[in-house]
């Protein structure tokens, strides 16, 4: 009997299920929290609660639109960690719920591993070993992937995230969360070599975003003295510069990490790597670096259940399952 798999992913403000069968997804239903946007970003305990209503109703969505029974499930998996406590606490305490009245295995499953191995989907796939930039609101890494189940991270940012890097900025602007996408769609018509801000010189393959906040913070008061109207009237060109040198502070690593392993299969995944800058940039570089280069379908770069399907496969695979006793971590280790 070819193995299903019913995936429960909770680690933020996205409540998502999937179910895969013999390695291939079946669905991706996702639940969005519009109760944020009143805040200027996630509220975790809101978060939490949202989770608690939306979880049965995307469940039975999932199992019906595929035309199938709790019964038909080989295991339940849900996102392990990390993320948010209480969002995981929902997704953990519902999938160890099932998966006991139904006796079949658990599966606990990292999330930022989730996000790299979401390349497996769809075609085409990336070549072991590949690096994988993976970019979020709440991670930045450089990760050698060597299989499925044994990953490196070689580079990771040492303050902020390069997502909380596009949020704040967003913030600054007087943008509505959630803010990096805004950035992303006024950079698209603007000039990002206009205005110039800092590159991090930070050693080895490391990160470095609170700089640039900060820049872009004094910036931004500077210019507002001398024209209240400045942001109104360059918006576009700020976004653009802004996006201009994230992205190139990420590519400057990468190039490195890709020289240094002589690997050149590059992908990217995490919500960040939804960004058109980056993904522009890469194409760029494909062709100057002769790298293959892999990126996700937008569905697949934020946060949903079918990465954690994916991810759950392979673990099934390898009957590597958790103990009912476990828990959801914030700051489960990579």
């Amino acid at each position: 009997m070819d193995p299903i798999i019913l995936a429960i992913e909770s680690s933020c403000d996205e409540t998502s299920t999937s179910i895969i069968r013999k390695g291939k997804i079946l669905n991706n239903i996702v639940a969005t929290q519009s109760v944020h946007e009143n805040y200027g970003g996630v509220v975790p305990e809101l978060a939490s609660r949202a989770h608690q209503q939306n979880i049965v109703p995307v469940v039975s969505q999932a199992l019906e639109q595929a035309g199938l029974n709790k019964s038909d499930l080989s295991a339940v998996a849900y996102t392990k960690g990390p993320g948010l406590l209480g969002a995981l606490l929902v997704g953990a305490s519902f999938a160890k719920s099932m998966a006991y009245a139904l006796d079949i295995p658990l599966i606990g499953v990292h999330h930022m591993k989730a996000h790299i191995l979401a390349h497996f989907i769809e075609e085409p796939r990336p070549a072991f070993p590949f690096l994988c930039l993976t970019v979020s609101g709440g991670h930045t890494q450089i990760v050698r992937v060597n299989s499925p189940l044994e990953m490196e991270v070689i580079g990771t940012t040492k303050d902020d995230a390069v997502g909380e890097a596009f949020d704040k900025t967003a913030k600054m602007l007087g943008l509505p969360y959630p803010g990096g996408p805004l950035v992303d769609r006024y950079a698209q018509n603007g000039d990002g070599e206009r205005f110039e801000f800092p590159l991090s010189e930070m050693p080895g393959l490391s990160y470095s975003f609170s700089g640039i906040k900060t820049a872009v913070l004094y910036f931004l008061r500077a210019e507002v003295a001398k024209d209240p109207d400045f942001i109104e009237k360059n918006i576009q060109d700020i976004c653009a510069s802004v996006q201009f040198t994230l992205v190139k502070m990420l590519l400057q690593k990468l190039k490195k990490a890709s020289k240094q392993t002589g690997i050149k299969e590059i992908a990217i995944a995490g919500g960040v790597s939804a960004n058109s800058g980056l993904r522009s940039a890469l194409e760029a570089h494909k062709e100057k670096f002769r790298w293959n280069v892999y990126v996700p379908a937008f569905e697949y770069c934020t946060d949903n259940a079918a990465m954690i399907a994916m991810a759950a496969h392979f673990l099934y695979e390898k009957e590597i399952f958790e103990d009912i006793e476990s828990s959801a971590e914030a700051r489960l280790p990579f």
